[in-house]
């Protein structure tokens, strides 16, 4: 089947924080997106893999398959995994220049920033940062 275009899947997450009203509901919903993200294996569990820029500790991984970028992540605290498991989402089984080009407007769209602290907001640009890196490198 056809992968659905970042824009697509960008879009299903704004209708689905558009049905919270509340922020706490919006924070709920994020932390459980981290709980149903797929296990990383241990061996990624290492500084090699950490996003350098995060206050939390986040281990992100990526793979090429058929021309695809597919991400894998884990991190030690709730709402941080939750949001990688949001740029998962969007960006993972993409094509390189699609992650590239990407300026993952939803992120403004659901006031993400606004309801983390800076800390953490710079950390979501850190992820954004690695990951794209990531495609760059398998962009060559």
């Amino acid at each position: 089947s056809a992968m659905q275009s970042i824009a697509h899947i960008e879009n299903e997450i704004v209708e689905e924080f558009d049905l919270f009203d509340d922020q706490m509901d919006k924070y709920e919903y994020i932390i459980d997106l981290g709980k149903k993200l797929a296990v990383l294996d241990s061996k990624y569990l290492t500084d090699d893999f950490l996003v350098k820029g995060c206050q939390s500790k986040v281990w992100l991984h990526a793979y090429e398959k058929e021309g695809r970028i597919f991400f894998e992540a884990d991190s030690n605290t709730a709402i941080t995994k939750g949001i990688i498991a949001l740029l998962i989402r969007v960006l993972s089984g993409q094509n390189a220049k699609d992650i590239l080009s990407s300026p993952l407007s939803f992120i403004d769209k659901i006031n993400l920033r606004s309801h983390l602290s800076s800390q953490r907001s710079n950390g979501l640009s850190a992820m954004i940062v690695k990951m794209k890196a990531y495609a760059q490198s398998f962009a060559q």
